[in-house]
């Protein structure tokens, strides 16, 4: 069983001040950070591209969990890993050879994840989970923070879960979107073990705390 990890998302810091996101999140005791790219076509909203990441990577030594929401990620792969991202996830539903896109990723000596949106069937990602070392499963629309989380998704935690278990797998099982102390608690008790906290972390009165909820 993976241990549990807490991955803050950069999406909810503000935005003038990237660097004191980062501090917030290493202040907190945490290792990870999810980064949301957005391209303003395969979701409906623009974040920031690789120029960000390569300005923070000097910064810190926290895990760079780099989720591009992009119609064509196999583009974009390249400029990330020579931004400094450790962990490069990929949606099944977007324009791409997934499995090629996969391969590129992992040749680059990075780890490889596989997305679905809510409305996925589960089974989409079947083809990629012997060569993922993470599967995440969005637990609302990608595109904005702070949207209320889909309770059905946890079907589809439960799914991957099951199928994890059966192949004997340890690829990591995330979440995002919605997630709190208690919608975290109910996807792990489904199966996750990473979960990517935006608003929830950023104006949690005690971030330690909050973090410690979901790890514990």
């Amino acid at each position: 069983m993976n241990a549990a990890v807490v991955a803050p998302s950069l999406l909810a810091a503000d935005h003038g001040a990237f660097a004191q996101g980062v501090r917030a999140v290493e202040a907190a005791g945490l290792t990870w950070l999810h980064v949301d790219i957005m391209d303003g076509h395969f979701v409906p909203n623009i974040s920031f591209g690789p120029q960000v990441v390569a300005d923070l990577r000097p910064l810190t030594k926290l895990h760079f969990d780099v989720h591009l929401m992009l119609s064509h990620p196999d583009r974009f792969v390249a400029a990330f890993v020579k931004a400094g991202a450790e962990r490069i996830t990929v949606h099944v539903e977007a324009d791409h050879d997934v499995a090629k896109t996969i391969a590129m990723i992992k040749a680059a000596g990075l780890s490889a994840g596989i997305a679905m949106n809510p409305d996925a069937d589960p089974r989409r990602v079947l083809p990629f989970l012997d060569d993922v070392d993470l599967v995440l499963c969005m637990t609302v629309f990608p595109g904005f923070g702070g949207q209320s989380f889909i309770p059905s998704v946890l079907e589809s935690i439960r799914f991957i879960a099951a199928e994890r278990a059966k192949r004997g797998a340890k690829f990591r099982l995330e979440v995002d979107g919605g997630i709190n102390v208690e919608t975290g608690l109910r996807c792990r008790e489904a199966g996750a073990d990473t979960f990517v906290a935006g608003t929830a972390f950023f104006k949690a009165p005690d971030r330690k705390a909050f973090a410690a909820a979901l790890t514990a």
